[in-house]
């Protein structure tokens, strides 16, 4: 590739939906009443859990910091989408699409590693009841958010680094809404087969190792609830882990769909879309599907309404 012309990027020109301009002021309007009503149901989420004692458990403790990283995850993107949006494209400097980049990864990681130790934190409750309290202590649930919070930082590094030594030459147009991996990938040139198994070894440790917590605390509960002989208990039991379930499920079907399914033959709509659902749609989701079929936080939300209205 010796003396071969390039010119090296020094920003990207985001242009996701940019073909549709009669679309721009639509999809703006949706996507800031969806990055509302995410903001103000973990934040909602957040205070809840704060104020109300019964929620001082470990699940809510854990579930307080994933509405935080929903909050944080989603405010990276979703700005930088509807200004894409309400000016028909948006330059990135490289610095910016960097900072994008690592703090994407950071919150998205952190959601990983939370949902993990939830998955764990159902384990030790359903089949470990009677040691429950003193297995998962505040000194436990502190080291575990603790270790989250670095885990994540350690990834976002290491793919950060991974990703941004690639050389960006030529065209500069990225056909998404944010500075992600996928479309990166196809922007460099030269030789990049290191960084992309980097990246993607990286991507397998964190994702299925995640996931690999997740099934096997699931499989020790499933085995618990079968030794439960009335058919109430058993739906009582499992209830506890529906809303668990149903945040994994979304979180991590969407993450392998978008970055352990290879880089070659993409589409571009279908990971936009995709993008859309993860970063906009699931973090809104988070605080209904914890609440709706929670009773606990439906009490304490039904306490803090009614006490707002006493004169």
């Amino acid at each position: 590739m010796a003396g071969a012309n390039f010119t090296l990027v020094t920003e990207f020109l985001l242009i996701a939906f940019t073909e549709f301009p009669n679309w721009g002021l639509p999809l703006f309007l949706l996507f800031l009443s969806l990055y509302l009503l995410t903001v103000t149901g973990n934040l909602g989420m957040i205070i809840l859990i704060r104020v109300d004692r019964r929620l001082h458990t470990p699940m809510y403790f854990l579930l307080s910091h994933l509405s935080l990283a929903d909050i944080c995850y989603s405010s990276v993107t979703v700005p930088q989408m509807m200004a894409v949006l309400l000016q028909h494209g948006a330059a990135l400097s490289y610095s910016r699409c960097v900072a994008q980049f690592f703090s994407f990864t950071f919150f998205g990681s952190i959601d990983c590693y939370l949902l993990a130790l939830m998955a764990y934190d159902r384990y030790v409750a359903v089949c470990r009841p009677l040691l429950y309290v003193t297995i998962m202590t505040q000194k436990v649930r502190l080291g575990f958010v603790a270790g989250a919070y670095v885990a994540g930082l350690f990834s976002a590094l290491v793919r950060t680094v991974s990703a941004f030594t690639l050389s960006f030459c030529g065209n500069n147009e990225i056909d998404f809404i944010f500075c992600d991996l996928p479309p990166l990938l196809k922007l460099s040139c030269g030789d990049s087969y290191t960084q992309e198994l980097v990246i993607v070894v990286f991507a397998i440790f964190v994702i299925p190792v995640s996931m690999v917590v997740i099934l096997v605390s699931y499989l020790f509960i499933i085995v618990a609830i079968m030794r439960i002989h009335s058919a109430g208990g058993r739906a009582k039991t499992f209830s506890t882990c529906v809303s668990h379930l149903t945040a994994v499920s979304l979180f991590f079907g969407t993450s392998i769909f978008m970055y352990l399914g290879g880089n070659s033959n993409r589409s571009s709509e279908r990971d936009r879309v995709v993008s859309v659902f993860y970063t906009t749609v699931i973090p809104m989701l988070n605080p209904f599907i914890y609440s709706l079929r929670n009773k606990e936080v439906k009490e304490a939300a039904r306490k803090i309404v009614s006490s707002a209205k006493l004169p």
